[in-house]
């Protein structure tokens, strides 16, 4: 039962989170391409890690990331506006790269299907399946 309402917990502050950086925060390192991916609440809720996706550089997803935790009490405050919760959570700002692994993995089974295409057009007898 309480892994359920942490989930639902979770779920609420992120779709929470992401209306308060579109709407609320005015930094220029916060671009509107930034988007909430999780988050992950400690048992006692005094703690979450806000994992964010953007697409960018190295460089300025920390820049973004810095900007956002720099605006975490911000953020907090206006989120506890639209939420009822006894404690508030700390935010802590995290870069998910979930995404760029996807991609990562993506590319390499594509080259592997490509390689796999030039090796059948090379050797027509052999069995593209092997």
């Amino acid at each position: 039962m309480k892994k359920q309402r942490i989930y639902r917990i979770n779920s609420l502050l992120k779709e929470v989170i992401f209306e308060v950086i579109h709407e609320s925060v005015r930094n220029p390192h916060i671009n509107t391409f930034v988007t909430v991916t999780k988050v992950d609440t400690s048992a006692d809720l005094h703690h979450a890690k806000v994992y964010i996706s953007l697409i960018a550089t190295e460089e300025e997803k920390e820049k973004v990331r810095d900007a956002l935790e720099t605006a975490a009490g911000f953020i907090a405050v206006h989120a506890s506006k639209k939420v009822t919760m006894r404690y508030f959570p700390q935010l802590t700002f995290k870069i998910d790269h979930s995404a760029d692994e996807h991609m990562r993995i993506e590319s390499i089974l594509n080259d592997i299907e490509d390689e796999r295409k030039i090796r059948a057009d090379a050797d027509p007898s052999a069995d593209p399946a092997e």
